[in-house]
């Protein structure tokens, strides 16, 4: 993330007109909504990867990003607010001082080994739409922090589906079906006055899932039936649900196990945020 899309999308807020819109190589009702779940490595390599969750299909698709992004997505799904804004974090500063609303980060299409994305941002009284190009691993990034919506072309996820990857070694955070879950470790069990029982703990809920009573400091025990003990193993178990069934989640709250019946489908993510752990 750099000047290269800093000062385009600052023109393109201020000198937007009609029509002011980057055509897409997809029609955009061909595109999918999709749930950014977490950053992982390529199977075998240290090359960071962003997993999407496409929850009709099941499917989990890696993106490649590069560490610079992998690091600010982390640091957005784990909550950390840094003391000076970060670039993505200027960025969502820039379209909210010029009155613009960032509505979507697209992925519209993979050529040559490379892909294609834009921010589609609401200016002006009358809600028009500009649509910026950006490199997806920056627009995803931004929507890691703001809670845009992301949509991305079938053939994007197509191309990601068969390759194997890996969760972090000590940095696992995940976020599906509006639940945000780390490793549950024995000091913040200690520290939560968690019980022993296996888990993982939850740092936010947005969506159905906060509705249901699930929040920050929880212990989610099992997910249609089974029983997660790292943040993978539970995206894993959520991606399994059936499609058009709704996932299971057992969890621990307040002193007393409880359960919860979630759509699998991408839930509103604007206006929570992970507590910082």
């Amino acid at each position: 993330m750099s000047r290269r899309l800093l000062m385009p999308l600052m023109l393109a807020l201020t000198l937007a007109g009609p029509g002011a819109a980057r055509e897409l190589a997809v029609t955009p009702e061909s595109l999918i909504t999709v749930e950014l779940a977490t950053v992982a490595m390529l199977s075998g390599s240290n090359v960071p990867v962003v997993l999407l969750r496409e929850p009709l299909s099941g499917d989990v698709v890696p993106i490649f990003i590069g560490p610079p992004e992998a690091r600010a997505i982390l640091m957005a799904l784990h909550g950390v607010v840094t003391p000076r804004p970060m670039t993505h974090d200027l960025l969502q500063d820039v379209i909210d001082k010029l009155s613009g609303k960032l509505v979507s980060v697209v992925v519209d299409d993979l050529r040559d080994g490379t892909y294609h994305g834009a921010l589609e941002v609401n200016v002006g009284d009358d809600a028009r739409l500009v649509r910026i190009d950006a490199r997806p691993s920056d627009a995803l990034a931004l929507a890691a922090r703001s809670g845009a919506e992301i949509r991305v072309a079938p053939k994007v996820l197509q191309a990601g589906i068969g390759m194997e990857f890996e969760g972090l070694r000590n940095d696992q955070v995940v976020s599906a079906i509006g639940i945000t879950v780390v490793e549950a470790t024995d000091e913040l069990r200690d520290a939560l006055g968690l019980p022993d029982t296996p888990g993982v703990l939850v740092t936010n809920a947005t969506g159905r899932a906060a509705y249901a009573g699930i929040g920050a400091g929880a212990l989610v025990l099992s997910v249609n039936g089974s029983v997660p003990t790292t943040p993978m193993e539970y995206l894993e178990y959520v991606r399994a649900t059936p499609s058009g069934e709704h996932a299971r989640v057992d969890y621990w709250h307040d002193g007393e196990r409880r359960e919860a019946s979630l759509p699998t489908a991408v839930p509103e993510r604007r206006g929570g945020r992970p507590v910082a752990l």
